[in-house]
This record gives C-alpha cells, structure tokens and sequence, in this order.
C-alpha cells in the first residue's frame, strides 16, 4: 500500500496556492490529508481538491501537527514567522517565498538539477527559487554540463501573475477602463501596466538592480553550485496574465553549436524545443499558460562573441516557477522521508 501524507497549504487561497493543489492533485500525490490554511481574511472560505470542497483554516503556531510536508506561499513574512514552526512540528517544509532561498542551511532546489539537496535540510526546510530562476535553469542546466557558462546576460518579460491575485485584476481593470475611456488610477503598480512595459520588479537597490535582479543572479549561482558564473539582469513587468518570458545570452567556456545546443535541450527533462522560425513557430506565453515544461527558442549562436549562445525561454511562473517545482520538490522528499 503507497503511504500517504498530510500536506498543508499555506496560501491556499492565493493563486500559487490554489496552483499547488490542482498539480498535487493532478500528479496524483499520495495525499493523506490535506490541510489548506491562510489568514483570518479568508480562514473558511473553501477550496476544491480531489472532487471535494474543503474549509480552508486560519494559519496559527499549532496548525502543523500531524503534518508532513507543507508547501508555503503566503510572503517572506509569514515563512519567516511560520516556517520554522512547521519544522520544528516534524513537517518538511516547502516555501516558494524569497525568506529562506540564500540561507547557507537551506537547500534551494530545481530538481532536474539539484535533487539530492533535498535530503541535506538541517533546518527542515526546503526553498523554491524565484520564479523566472526556474525557468532559466532548467534550460540551462545541459547547456551548462556539455560546455559550461562562463557569463549570462539576462532580459524578462513577466506576467502580471508573478505579482499575485491583485495585479492580475489590475491589469484586467486596466484593459477595460482604457477601452471605455476612463481614466487609469493604477494601485499595485507604480504606474499602469496596461499596454506598457515596467522595467522595475521588487525594490531597487542602491547600486541600480532591483532584488529580483539579484535573485536571478544569485539564485543561480546557489543552484548551480557555481559562484564563477558571472551574470547580470534587467528584468521588465509586462502586460501578460501568465508565464514569463527571457531573453539569455549565453557566454559557454566551450564552443557549443545551436545545433548542438538544440539536441541537447531536445533531450532535457521537462523542457520542450519550438524552435521553427521560419514556420512562426517560438515559444510564447499563451503556449506556456497551463503547462509544467519550460519552452525553449529561437537558439541560435550569438554574432558578437566567440562562445555566444541565444536563447528565448518561457513557461508558465506559477507552474514550473512555483507550484509544479514544489510538488517536484515534495516528490524527492517521500522517495527518503
């Protein structure tokens, strides 16, 4: 008989969270029992999973016992408060939030590159990289094992999603004003998003990059186990719903084809070539929608330097930059736990 776990969500009612039970759901995660929790906000309101409507819990110190694994994705804050208590209960915990992703003794794990970490958890707690992070990655990563990377120069396009709830229905409150001729009063975002381009996700620091910048640049560094990789990013908040894209340019340390580059990726788990320009055929965003594999591009040699690959990458963020990779996450977990 499989075993069966009890798995809380925290965040249920967000739109990582709701994401997190349709894929265990859909995976068919051996679920014992599962615990959806939130804020006072919107404690008993329901959710769906597994056919049934299940009332959703308000968040306190005790929530955790009897619990396995939890997946967090309700904001640094409440990871910071929370997290150590799920632990410290005997839960694994999974946070999807930025608190946890650069502490020394907290692995931070894109399986299809960095499995093992997870059973290397001191503090019981597992972090989920940064959305656009993820992505990058995975199509990275057999890029990186046949030449390596010397330098990445890294351009997003991020959905409004990546946000959460409230800016998607900014975005769509946006699109409807400006068609009636209202005026655009924006509140998430510092200014419209609406048929514009924000360059500036999260703070900016003193030196000019935001923290999502440095997230990409470290966050990869971490994964990879590689502090060599030097990379820089600008990365742009685009009125798109769901999935990221990016722009990489890839400096390898050995000469890699786009041929070459192409079968190797081609041969990558999770990731997926549409790489037929002549045809129109690229990976865009409302392919992505829905999907847990990463789309992969427009692959060709970069002109203006000797190892120089482009690539065009996207995926669905609340999937593989989220949910898909934390319930991936939870499934190298009970294979030890």
């Amino acid at each position: 008989m499989t075993k069966k776990y009890n798995v809380a969500v925290v965040g249920a009612t967000g739109v990582v969270g709701q994401e997190m039970l349709k894929v265990l759901e859909e995976r068919n995660f051996p679920v014992g029992k599962i615990i959806p929790l939130a804020s006072s906000r919107t404690a008993g309101s329901r959710v769906e999973f597994q056919g049934q409507e299940v009332v959703v819990q308000e968040l306190r110190a005790g929530s955790f016992q009897d619990v396995q694994l939890a997946l967090f994705s309700a904001g640094s804050a409440v990871s910071e408060k929370y997290a150590p208590l799920a632990a410290r209960a005997g839960a694994v915990v999974i946070d999807n939030t930025a608190f946890f992703r650069m502490d020394p003794q907290v692995p931070l794990v894109v399986p299809e590159i960095n499995a093992a970490a997870v059973h290397q958890r001191p503090k019981g707690i597992i972090a989920n990289p940064n959305c656009s992070t993820a992505q990058m990655v995975v199509a990275l990563k057999p890029i990186y094992d046949a030449a390596g990377i010397k330098r990445l120069v890294i351009s997003t396009y991020q959905a409004v999603s990546g946000t959460g709830k409230e800016a998607i229905d900014e975005l769509e409150k946006e699109v409807l004003d400006i068609l009636q001729l209202k005026k655009v009063q924006p509140v998430v975002y510092p200014h419209q998003i609406a048929f514009n381009i924000l360059p500036h996700i999260d703070d900016f620091l003193a030196d000019g990059y935001t923290k999502e910048e440095m997230k990409m640049v470290n966050e990869t560094k971490k994964i990879f186990g590689d502090d060599s990789i030097r990379a820089t990013a600008t990365t742009c908040r685009v009125p798109v719903f769901y999935g990221h894209s990016e722009c990489v340019n890839v400096e390898t340390r050995q000469k890699l084809t786009a041929d070459e580059a192409r079968r190797l990726l081609r041969q990558a788990a999770n990731v997926v070539v549409l790489d037929e320009p002549q045809k129109n055929i690229y990976p865009m965003p409302i392919l992505a929608a829905g999907k847990n594999e990463t789309l992969v591009g427009r692959i060709r040699e970069d002109i203006s330097v000797e190892n120089g690959l482009e690539l065009f990458i996207v995926a669905d963020n609340l999937r593989k930059g989220a949910a898909f990779n934390a319930v991936q996450i939870a499934e190298e977990v009970i294979k030890d736990y």
